[in-house]
């Protein structure tokens, strides 16, 4: 229920508009005068403030300044005298969201009411969903199990505070827009924008027009003037992915904006002065392409500063199960306890290559929760070219009497490593049973749907 702060010093006017108000639902404190209202004000919230504007001896002006200068977010509605619209431009000049005139109509005087309700709920929440877009991307909501990651964390912490341009390699997939994210959420630009563009993603003319912008009739379309990324990111950082698909036309431009720290937009005349700060992403190593004459070299050492190399999901298997549980409460609602991972899954994450490396797992696992029963996770509701995977057991060191020294660099989870034993020895007793899976469930003291769901491949091998 929305809380409305009324303010008049007519009686009359407090009692009607307090009456009208509280039927549509609305909580309503009546402030006879601007003196009371300044008390509300200084000891209570609102979600509105609707105020006459001719009081005494406080006036609806002077009573706009100071919610403008105490609490900025508080909407105002003026309520003014017909015949004093200047006065009321003056005070949406001040920041006053509307005003009304009286006599008003009431139905004039609701919509603009809702309106600005509306208008306040939005800008709250967007204020929210910044705050937790930049949680997000604040370190300890990086999963860094894998020394890989810990390493791109500590990159992060002691480039974020400079103002050096930063290269970010890795595969597709790996997290790079991420990283890039947390570079800006922790230096001193965080309270600026963070604009990304796709050089992959647009033909040369709309990729130019959208980092440098463009003046109108500079081509067929441009019908206004556009300013570019670099402009609208001023004070903040910009992010260009994909550098390597970067025109090398496009290329010599943007080497002049690094340099001179301006820009001059397509069919414009004029320099621009910009203060952005610069990080490129490549899934491509860009030396190669130099080599093969599709980038300039001396944009590669001006963009590569200093160099993140995140490394693919499948050289940092560390990561896998922690970002796979960070993926499963990202998907699970507010309030309710995420699903479990059944220790076969886990052993198939961790055996599964991962070619399209984080966000593949992403992906994986909103299928699998998007299908799961019972709150658990089973190769049944992976996506089928993951379930397919097979989980071979370590091999066993027979005939000998001392087993080889195990690489930990190698070696396969404790769990895999537990469930190919178990899934051996089931095997054993079912041919000890002669295949009859009621004795050995029996024998096994677990029931016989238990037997048929541990033991998949047992019974392909013993029905071929």
């Amino acid at each position: 229920m929305a809380k409305i702060l009324l303010v008049d010093d007519e009686p009359s006017i407090l009692s009607v508009l307090s009456t009208l108000l509280k039927a549509e639902g609305y909580q309503v404190t009546p402030a006879l005068g601007g003196e009371k209202a300044k008390e509300h004000i200084e000891s209570e919230e609102f979600d509105l403030m609707l105020s006459d504007i001719r009081m005494v001896p406080i006036n609806g002006m002077e009573l706009l300044r100071m919610v403008h200068r105490e609490k900025p977010a508080l909407p105002v509605i003026m309520l003014t005298a017909y015949g004093s619209v200047e006065t009321a431009i003056e005070a949406l000049k001040l920041g006053a969201y509307d005003y009304i005139t009286k006599p008003f109509k009431v139905d004039e005087l609701l919509i603009t009411v809702r309106r600005a309700l509306e208008h306040n709920k939005a800008v709250t929440e967007n204020a929210e969903l910044k705050a937790q877009l930049g949680a997000r991307y604040h370190l300890e909501n990086i999963v860094a199990e894998s020394p890989a990651m810990q390493h791109v964390c500590e990159m992060i912490k002691k480039v974020a505070p400079t103002n050096a341009a930063i290269l970010i390699q890795g595969d597709s997939g790996t997290g790079k827009e991420l990283v890039a994210r947390a570079i800006h959420t922790y230096s001193h630009r965080k309270e600026k924008r963070f604009l990304a563009v796709n050089c992959a993603a647009l033909p040369e003319p709309l990729l130019e027009s959208e980092m440098f912008g463009h003046m109108k009739g500079a081509f067929t379309g441009a019908t206004a003037n556009k300013e570019g990324l670099m402009e609208a990111a001023e004070g903040g950082t910009v992010l260009l992915d994909e550098i390597s698909s970067m025109p090398l036309a496009i290329q010599g431009k943007f080497l002049r904006v690094l340099q001179e720290k301006e820009v001059r937009r397509v069919g414009g005349n004029r320099d621009i002065p910009i203060d952005v700060r610069i990080l490129a992403a490549t899934n491509t190593n860009l030396e190669s392409l130099i080599g093969e004459g599709r980038f300039r070299e001396d944009l590669f050492y001006r963009l590569s500063v200093i160099p993140v190399v995140i490394k693919p999901l499948c050289e940092r298997k560390e990561d896998i199960l922690p970002l796979a549980y960070h993926f499963l409460r990202s998907e699970t609602p507010q309030g309710r306890q995420p699903p479990t991972l059944d220790p076969e899954v886990a052993a198939i994450l961790e055996a599964y290559a991962w070619p399209g490396n984080v966000r593949e797992l992403e992906n994986a696992i909103k299928h699998a929760v998007t299908f799961a029963q019972n709150d658990k996770i089973t190769r049944e509701v992976l996506p089928p070219r993951i379930a397919s995977t097979k989980v071979t057991a370590p091999a066993a060191a027979a005939g000998t009497e001392k087993t080889d020294k195990i690489d930990p660099e190698k070696a396969k989870s404790l769990k895999a490593f537990l469930r190919a034993q178990e899934k051996e020895y089931l095997k054993q007793v079912l041919s000890m049973t002669d295949g009859d899976k009621e004795k050995a469930a029996k024998s096994l003291k677990i029931s016989l749907a238990t037997l048929y769901r541990k033991l998949p491949e047992a019974d392909e091998s013993k029905d071929g």
